[in-house]
C-alpha cells in the first residue's frame, strides 16, 4: 500500500513540475498545438522504446499474461490524458495561473463524486475531511483570494473545469482498465491514444516546419518526460494499489510543487498566505494515510 501511495504522490509531483516548463515554452512563442503535440509524440516514442527494451532484456512474452482488455480500449482511455493537456493549457492562456491551478484541482471532488455515482463507493470520514482541507488549502495556496473575480474569463473557467473532469476520468480509468497489462505497455497505449487525438485536433506541423531544430525539441522532450512518461507509469502502478479516492487526494501534491517551482524557477512572489495553503494541503494528504504509514513503520 505504501508503495502505491509513494508512486501516486511522485507522479503528481511530476505534473507539478510540468507546468513551469510549459510556461517557459509559451514564453518562447510556441503554440498550444506545439506544446501538446510534442509532449504526446515524444512521450509515446519514449514509452514504446522502454517497453520493447524491457521485453528484449527481461525475456517477457505476451502469452505469459492473459489480456482481457482490447488494445483499442486502452487507446480510447488515453484520450483523457490528451484532453487534460489541451483543456488545461488553453485555460492557462485565458485566466491567471493561480486560477487555472485551482480549477484543475477540482478533479479531487469530481473523482470522489464519479466513484460514488458510478460505483456506489462512499468516501471514508478521513477522506471526506481530507477533501475539505485540500479544497480550502487550494484556495489559499493558489492565491485565489488575491484575484478580482470580475476580471476572469468565463471561457477559460470552462476549459479549466473540463480539464479537471478529464483528469478525474483519467485517474478512474487508470485504476480500473487494463490492469492486466504490463505497466509500460499500458502507459504506451494510453499515451498513443492521447497522441492520436491531439494530432487530429492539432495537425503535427512542427514535424515539418523546422520548429524541432530550435528549442521546441528541448521543451517537448522535458514536457514529455514529466507530463507523459513519469505520471502515467507511476499512476498505472500506484492507482490500482490505493484506489481512485485516495489517489485524488495524493494528486493534490501537484499544487504545492507547482508553487515551489514557480518561486524557484519563474521567480514569482509567493505570499505567506499561499504557503499556509501549501501546508494545509500537505497535511490533508498525510491525514488519510497515517494508518498505512504506521503499518509500514
Amino acid at each position: 500500500m505504501l508503495k502505491g501511495i509513494l508512486l501516486v504522490f511522485f507522479g503528481a509531483c511530476s505534473f507539478g513540475i510540468l507546468s513551469t516548463f510549459v510556461k517557459l515554452a509559451y514564453h518562447e512563442g510556441y503554440t498550444l498545438g506545439d506544446v501538446t503535440g510534442t509532449q504526446a509524440f515524444f512521450g509515446a516514442v519514449i514509452l514504446w522504446v522502454l517497453f520493447f527494451f524491457q521485453t528484449k532484456t527481461s525475456g517477457y512474452k505476451s502469452k505469459e499474461i492473459v489480456i482481457k482488455t482490447p488494445w483499442w480500449k486502452m487507446l480510447l482511455a488515453g484520450c483523457c490524458t490528451g484532453l487534460v493537456s489541451i483543456f488545461y493549457y488553453q485555460c492557462v492562456k485565458l485566466v491567471p495561473n493561480s486560477v487555472a491551478i485551482i480549477l484543475l484541482m477540482q478533479f479531487i471532488w469530481m473523482s470522489i463524486l464519479m466513484e460514488l455515482i458510478i460505483f456506489k463507493k462512499k468516501p471514508t470520514e478521513l477522506q471526506f475531511l481530507a477533501i475539505l482541507l485540500v479544497l480550502g488549502g487550494t484556495v489559499l495556496a493558489s492565491g485565489m483570494l488575491e484575484v478580482k473575480l470580475d476580471t476572469l474569463n468565463l471561457t477559460g473557467i470552462g476549459f479549466g473545469l473540463l480539464a479537471a473532469l478529464c483528469y478525474a476520468g483519467f485517474l478512474m480509468l487508470s485504476g480500473r482498465i487494463g490492469t492486466e497489462y504490463p505497466v509500460l505497455k499500458k502507459s504506451a497505449l494510453m499515451i498513443t491514444g492521447a497522441c492520436i487525438l491531439i494530432f487530429i485536433i492539432f495537425p503535427p506541423v512542427f514535424l515539418f516546419n523546422g520548429a524541432l531544430s530550435g528549442s521546441l525539441f528541448k521543451w517537448g522532450l522535458i514536457i514529455a518526460v514529466f507530463g507523459t512518461v513519469i505520471p502515467p507509469l507511476f499512476y498505472a502502478e500506484g492507482v490500482p494499489r490505493v484506489g481512485t479516492a485516495l489517489s485524488s487526494i495524493l494528486s493534490a501534491a501537484e499544487l504545492p510543487v507547482a508553487i515551489i517551482m514557480a518561486g524557484l524557477v519563474l521567480h514569482e512572489q509567493v505570499s505567506f498566505l499561499r504557503w499556509v495553503g501549501v501546508v494545509v494541503i500537505l497535511s490533508a494528504m498525510i491525514l488519510p494515510n497515517l494508518k498505512y504509514l504506521k503499518k509500514s513503520n
